[in-house]
């Protein structure tokens, strides 16, 4: 028998690659190691669904895990569809505890810090979410938000990132797109408008970031929120976002930009008929 033929009997005529290694699944690797870390904090009855860019983790069972992380997709969904042409790049999560107990208790032990809010945030220190979601998941909507325009628009000053996370922290359908309703902060605005404390919008899109927040925080979320409310009940907010995306070296603020979609030749009188029509908005 010849060489070749005794290689073939012995299955060795073509010998097997030594390379059996398959592709790394990142969300793979990043759920394995995160019930490690879960494990290594207490945490003993958790559940964990991908929802990418996201890992949704949740305490209150697998029936309500599924439930939130739906949320999570629709406003995935809808937002990459209007708003962000870039995802974030890293692996976010978002941990949705049962209750307020479980909020306070599990955010102290994943980031060593007490809550600063009752309903939930997003730390980019953390990487992650942190939410009570007995208080609804218009929050949760809300904080979405915050890792896209983090990647979709860097460095974006404080009154569209917070407008925006605002608007949709009440949200629906509407043919398709997402849209804000009205919501609680409606009736703050309406006396902050009667008391003449609601800056200018010129005042308002040059606040820094430390102002914006350790200012009058609250009248400078509702303001930003109304405005783009505004102009999505316009059916301009979609093309606002992006042109000032487009134009963000030129115009920071955002403010040049707003002026252009809103076509005012007057922003004194376009504020005078802003206050009116927020002054006639209801809720609920």
């Amino acid at each position: 028998m010849s060489r070749w033929l005794l290689l073939l009997a012995f299955g060795c005529a073509t010998p097997a690659s030594s390379d059996t290694s398959k592709p790394i699944d990142p969300y793979a690797e990043h759920v394995t190691a995160l019930r490690k870390r879960l494990a290594s904090k207490g945490f003993t009855k958790i559940e964990i669904l991908i929802e990418k860019p996201f890992v949704v983790v949740g305490d209150a069972g697998a029936a309500a895990l599924r439930h939130d992380a739906s949320t999570v997709k629709w406003a995935i969904d809808h937002l990459e569809a209007d708003f962000f042409a870039v995802r974030p790049t890293k692996i976010i999560d978002i941990f949705l505890f049962r209750d307020a107990e479980s909020y306070e208790r599990g955010v102290k032990r994943l980031t060593g810090e007490d809550p600063d809010t009752p309903y939930g945030f997003y730390s980019k220190t953390h990487g992650g979410m942190f939410m009570n979601i007995a208080t609804g998941g218009g929050t949760l909507v809300h904080e979405i938000v915050h890792p896209y325009v983090e990647a979709d628009f860097p460095n974006a000053p404080p009154w569209l990132n917070e407008g925006l996370g605002s608007l949709f922290e009440q949200s629906a359908d509407r043919d398709g797109h997402i849209v804000g309703l009205t919501n609680w902060r409606l009736e703050g605005l309406q006396h902050a408008i009667r008391d003449k404390r609601v800056p200018s919008f010129q005042a308002l899109t040059h606040l820094s970031t430390d102002v914006f927040y350790n200012g009058d925080s609250g009248v400078n979320y509702a303001a930003s929120r109304y405005l783009l409310y505004y102009l999505q009940e316009r059916g301009k907010l979609r093309d606002f976002y992006h042109a000032f995306r487009a134009a963000r070296a030129k115009d920071p603020s955002g403010y040049q930009t707003l002026v252009a979609t809103l076509g005012a030749a007057d922003m004194s009188a376009f504020e005078k008929q802003w206050r009116a029509y927020v002054g006639k908005l209801t809720f609920p």
